[in-house]
C-alpha cells in the first residue's frame, strides 16, 4: 500500500461517515502522488496525516426561541483546519444539510482555495444545520445572537475571520457582527467578512464569487484559443454566487439560459433577465419558479435536470455533488466543452472522469470560485488599514488575483507532467505554499 493510501485508509477510520471528506481528500491527496515521490522528506514529516487533521474543532448547542415562543435547538460547527499561512478564513453555511463531515470537507479545501489566492490566509470553516430559510428576520436575528454566543470564543482578526456562505448572507452576518461587538465591547471591524458598507464592507464583495469565477473562465478559454463573448451559458442556482456569475457573464458578450434553485430550473432561450431573477432572490426571497409571472415564454421544470439543457459552457452554482455522471454525459453529447466551478465540488468524481476524458475544459472550485475569499482578504486589509478602496480598485485586485490563479495551477500541472489537468494543478499549487509554511513551523 502506498504513503498515500495508507493516509487514505488511516483518514476513512478514524472519521467514519464523513463522505464528503473523504471524497475531497481522496481527490487531493491522490493528485499529490508525484509531489510526494520528488519530495519523500514530506512523509517522514508526517505531512499529509497532520494536513489532513483540522487543527481544531468546535462543536456546539445553538439554543433560540421561534416566532411561537417554542424552543428551539440546532448545532453550531466551527472547524479551524490549517493555520500555516495566516489566520483562519473561511465561511459559516447555514443550511438543514450541514453536518461536522461536510463542514470538514468545506474547511480542508478552504486550505487549498485560500493558499492559491497567495493572500496571508489560512482555511476554515463554521456553520449550523440552522435553516434560515422562511424564517422572520427576528427568529434570524436571535439565531445568529444565540450562535456567535459561542463561536465570539474562538475568532477574532487575529485569529479566525469567518464569512458568508450559503444560508449567510448580509442580514446574517450584520447580526453576527452586532453581537460580536456588544459581547466584546470591541469594534473590531476585521472579525467578520462580507459585511455591510456601512461598517466597515468593502465594495465588490457581493459579487466577488460570480465575478471571479467569469474572470476565470475567461482566462481559461483565452489560454484554449477561445471566446467567452456568444456563448451560451447554463448555471446552476440562484443565490450570490450564480446571480454576479450570470451577471459578469452577460457583461463579458456571453448569453445566460438557466438559472435554478432547490426546487427546480428555469430554461430561456431569449437569455435570462437577471433582474427578475434578482427581484425574487434578493427582493423577496422567493422561490425561481415565480420567474415565469414575469416571462411567460421561459419553462420552468421541478427537480433536478438542468444540465440536460444544450449550452457551451456550464457553472455549476448550487452546491457539492450536485452534477453528476449522467449529468456530465449530457452535457458532453449537447456540445458543452468548458465547465468551471462556483460551488465547493459541485461535481462528482465521475463527471469529473468524464469531463476529462472528454476533453472539456474542467476547472475545480478551489481555484475557479477562490474570488469570494480573495476580496473578502481584501476586505480585512481595507479593515486594517481603516480605510476603503474603490469599486474599480477592488474589482481591479480580484481579476488580477483570478488571471494569476489559472496560470499558476497550469504552470503547476505541466511542471508534474499533468497538463491541462487543472484539478492536479490547483491541488498541487495550493499544496506546495501550504507545505513549505508546514515545514518551516516545525511540528505543530
Amino acid at each position: 500500500m502506498s504513503y498515500i493510501d495508507e493516509v487514505l485508509d488511516g483518514l476513512v477510520k478514524k472519521n467514519p461517515g464523513q463522505k464528503e471528506f473523504h471524497q475531497a481528500a481522496g481527490v487531493v491527496l491522490k493528485s499529490l502522488a508525484p509531489v510526494i515521490d520528488r519530495h519523500p522528506e514530506y512523509r517522514k514529516a508526517g505531512l499529509l496525516e497532520r494536513l489532513t487533521e483540522p487543527e481544531r474543532v468546535v462543536m456546539f448547542r445553538v439554543p433560540w426561541v421561534d416566532d411561537a415562543g417554542t424552543v428551539r435547538v440546532n448545532r453550531g460547527y466551527r472547524v479551524q483546519f490549517n493555520s500555516a499561512l495566516g489566520p483562519y478564513k473561511g465561511g459559516l453555511r447555514f443550511h438543514p444539510t450541514v453536518n461536522l463531515g461536510i463542514i470538514k470537507f468545506l474547511g480542508f479545501e478552504q486550505t487549498f482555495k485560500n493558499s492559491l489566492t497567495t493572500l496571508p490566509i489560512g482555511g476554515a470553516k463554521g456553520g449550523s444545520d440552522f435553516d434560515p430559510k422562511g424564517k422572520s428576520d427576528r427568529e434570524v436575528m436571535v439565531f445568529c445572537q444565540s450562535f456567535m454566543n459561542e463561536l465570539y470564543k474562538y475568532v477574532g482578526p487575529d485569529v479566525d475571520v469567518p464569512a458568508g456562505d450559503v444560508g449567510v448572507g448580509a442580514r446574517e452576518i450584520g447580526f453576527l457582527y452586532g453581537q460580536y461587538k456588544r459581547i466584546t465591547g470591541r469594534n473590531e471591524q476585521g472579525v467578520l467578512t462580507g459585511k455591510g458598507l456601512s461598517y466597515g464592507g468593502s465594495l465588490a464583495r457581493t459579487e466577488a464569487t460570480g465575478y471571479g469565477l467569469l474572470y476565470f473562465t475567461k482566462e481559461l478559454l483565452h489560454a484554449a484559443g477561445k471566446e467567452l463573448k456568444g456563448k451560451t451559458v447554463v448555471i446552476s442556482g440562484s443565490g450570490n454566487v450564480a446571480i454576479y456569475a450570470a451577471e459578469k457573464a452577460r457583461q463579458l458578450g456571453a448569453k445566460v439560459v438557466s438559472m435554478s434553485d432547490s426546487d427546480g430550473f428555469i430554461y430561456d432561450p431569449a437569455g435570462v433577465d437577471l433582474s427578475a431573477v434578482k427581484q425574487i432572490k434578493e427582493g423577496r426571497r422567493g422561490r425561481i419558479r415565480e420567474y415565469l409571472s414575469s416571462r411567460p415564454d421561459a419553462k420552468y421544470t421541478e427537480g433536478h435536470g438542468g444540465w440536460s439543457i444544450p449550452c457551451d459552457i456550464a457553472l455549476p452554482c448550487a452546491t457539492q455533488n450536485e452534477l453528476n455522471g449522467d449529468d456530465a454525459k449530457k452535457l458532453i453529447q449537447n456540445g458543452c466543452f468548458a465547465v468551471c466551478e462556483g460551488a465547493n465540488m459541485p461535481c462528482t468524481p465521475e463527471a469529473i472522469r468524464a469531463f476529462q476524458s472528454a476533453g472539456v475544459l474542467y476547472a475545480p472550485g478551489k481555484a475557479s470560485n477562490a474570488g469570494g475569499v480573495a476580496t473578502s482578504a481584501l476586505e480585512m486589509v481595507q479593515n486594517s488599514m481603516r480605510l476603503s478602496w474603490s469599486f474599480d480598485e477592488v474589482d481591479a485586485k480580484l481579476k488580477k488575483i483570478m488571471v494569476g490563479i489559472y496560470h499558476h495551477i497550469a504552470s503547476a500541472a505541466k511542471e508534474y507532467g499533468r497538463e491541462n489537468d487543472l484539478v492536479a494543478g490547483a491541488n498541487i499549487a495550493g499544496f506546495h505554499k501550504v507545505a513549505d509554511a508546514m515545514m518551516a513551523q516545525g511540528i505543530v
